[in-house]
């Protein structure tokens, strides 16, 4: 089955529910309106469809490969990549003075969507560039912005982010490789990464890895990691590459899913490379990176779940199997039949709300740097970091449930590797490890997030929640309306629980045994009120006889079907909210056994 871009569906949720004539009245992109969205939604889901989308299956088929210490992609990968950034991909958000297009974040996030589906393990070649992009825009110095940051956002260069190592994955602070100055200013790193994506390629001339290590003289823990710059090769002072850099990879990883992704153990053996930002820092530094991967892989799960939902609905209106309940019809659809149209319409609405929630954490993430005064810019920081986990984590875990409901929908032959279903349920199966697992994800919701502001971003949400379900009162009535309400008040419940709870120290296994429930109920209800949103617009367009009505009344019947499948589940996610860190002491292994 032929993926198609959901231009319009994108174009939808970022002007009608995520919000992007804020970001344009913030006079910051000058270039920006819904025209040139347009175009570069076309642009972007005509390059996934013709390029991308049919070396899906042959990536996963015969991956990357490694031998004689290098890696060589997939075939078709390396062409595709250089036609990906002759095109500007790459530079779509970056600034104009290194090259790149200067658009808003939203925007490259949504066009992202378009290649995460075609070909998730393609996609995330770029994906760590633009992390490495923002990371040395924020914290690099002139020189290294002149000597590489140019050539990223150009595409010719491509990006890598290598903090893990055998004994050291979530917790950072375990990472033994070293820094040692070689007296130029200059270091020699060496020490052995793990998992890292996209580590060594054919594709481009050049990758500049950023490398987590350790200097000489600092003190244990996260507190004495810096961040390294080192490429592959030598960059002279006129532009030109030197020699080889010492590091090599030493093998790839064989995986479940995203076969085309080469993912490297690597060996650096004295590589030469520069400090980037402040010695000691490198974890805060990274976490620039970090936070960009961490929302794009969010926008992989989007990706993947609308392929996988795409894959599943053509799949039901060919196969045919049963009557139909509706129109009698021997040997119908599988569409005709409730249930098959139950799951569909769950894919379609929580892949919609997922995508409602990347994309206005994007639009946060603009206004927290555009908007015109401090305090909104401020207000909408803290929007970003509070939705950045619940972005990521819930939309990955979306991924892997919408592709787990494709392979249901294919029967006996979604398990067959042939009909396509699988390899969706396999590539989405990455998102909710990499990148900090979701477990780690909530922990950060219910720790670092909540404790920032005294829980004023929570609030602050819950009050903006409120002012929605006031219009919804227009809309709706009955349980439509009711379960968002009751959503509303599980979420305002769960914070004010957690918040006290956090002001006890000896509750500090109460907290983190509610984390993961706490940021699965703040995505259904964060995703109820995106659906309500897009309800809301898509009925004033009715209103004015703008658009499509079947699709614009698809609008208002998905917010009721999310309504009806999700949010009539929050009591259940408010009750595993105080389920206490004491129950989970209780459970031994001995408990667990048999």
């Amino acid at each position: 089955m032929s993926y198609r871009a959901p231009v319009r569906d994108l174009a939808f949720t970022l002007e009608a529910i995520a919000g992007m004539a804020d970001v344009s009245a913030t006079g910051a992109f000058p270039d920006y309106d819904s025209d040139v969205a347009g175009a570069v939604l076309e642009a972007a889901g005509q390059f996934s469809e013709e390029v991308l989308a049919p070396l899906n299956r042959i990536g996963d088929q015969q991956g990357s490969h490694y031998a004689n210490g290098a890696v060589t992609a997939a075939p078709g990968f390396a062409d595709a990549y250089r036609q990906f950034a002759a095109g500007g991909w790459t530079g779509l958000s970056a600034p104009a003075e290194v090259g790149g297009q200067a658009l808003p974040k939203a925007l490259e996030l949504a066009a992202f969507e378009t290649v995460h589906s075609a070909n998730m393990a393609f996609g995330l070649c770029p994906m760590l560039s633009l992390a490495a992009i923002e990371a040395l825009d924020q914290v690099g110095t002139e020189e290294q912005k002149h000597k590489y940051l140019t050539k990223l956002v150009s595409g010719e260069w491509t990006g890598a982010m290598v903090l893990t190592e055998p004994g050291a994955g979530s917790d950072l602070g375990s990472l033994i490789t070293t820094a040692t100055p070689n007296g130029d200013g200059t270091y020699a790193l060496n020490g052995q990464k793990i998992y890292i994506t996209w580590g060594d390629h054919d594709a481009t001339d050049n990758i500049i890895h950023l490398v987590l290590a350790r200097l000489p003289d600092a003190p244990k823990g996260p507190k004495g990691i810096s961040l390294f710059l080192t490429p592959k090769f030598a960059v002279n002072d006129d532009g030109s590459l030197g020699d080889r850099s010492d590091f090599r990879p030493v093998g790839v990883e064989h995986k479940l899913g995203i076969h085309a992704s080469p993912t490297c153990v690597m060996s650096y053996e004295g590589a030469r490379a520069e400090l980037v930002g402040r010695p000691n820092e490198g974890l805060a530094h990274m976490f620039v990176m970090m936070n960009a991967a961490r929302l794009a892989v969010g926008v992989e799960g989007v990706g993947i779940a609308e392929r996988a939902y795409q894959h599943a609905l053509a799949y039901a209106l060919d196969r045919r199997q049963g009557r139909s309940v509706w129109t009698g019809e021997a040997n119908a659809p599988i569409f005709d039949h409730p249930d098959v149209r139950r799951m569909l319409g769950v894919m379609k609405a929580k892949t919609s709300a997922a995508r409602a929630i990347c994309l206005s954490t994007g639009v946060a993430a603009d206004l927290a740097r555009h908007a015109g005064t401090e305090d909104d810019r401020r207000r909408w920081k803290a929007r970003e970091d509070l939705f950045t986990p619940i972005a990521k984590a819930w939309s990955t875990d979306v991924g892997c449930e919408v592709a787990s409901l494709g392979i249901q929908i294919h029967g006996g032959m979604g398990f067959i590797e042939e009909t396509g279903a699988a390899q969706y349920y396999r590539d989405a199966r990455i998102a909710p490890i990499y990148e900090g697992t979701n477990g780690i994800q909530a922990m950060d919701l219910v720790g670092r997030k909540l404790s920032m502001d005294g829980g004023e971003a929570a609030r602050a949400l819950i009050v903006d929640m409120k002012a929605t379900l006031v219009d919804l009162a227009h809309l709706y009535s009955g349980k439509p309306l009711e379960r968002f309400a009751t959503g509303i008040e599980a979420v305002q419940d769960a914070t004010l629980w957690l918040l006290d709870r956090k002001a006890e120290p000896e509750a500090a296994a109460d907290v983190l045994a509610a984390a993961d429930a706490y940021l699965k109920l703040m995505g259904d209800v964060v995703g109820g009120w995106m659906l309500a949103k897009g309800a809301l617009a898509a009925k004033a367009r009715l209103g004015t006889g703008e658009g499509d009505p079947v699709w614009l009344q698809g609008k208002l019947d998905l917010y009721e079907v999310y309504a009806a499948n999700v949010l009539g589940h929050v009591s259940s996610r408010l009750a595993a909210v105080g389920q206490g860190g004491d129950l989970l002491k209780r459970l031994t292994a001995e408990a667990l056994t048999g």
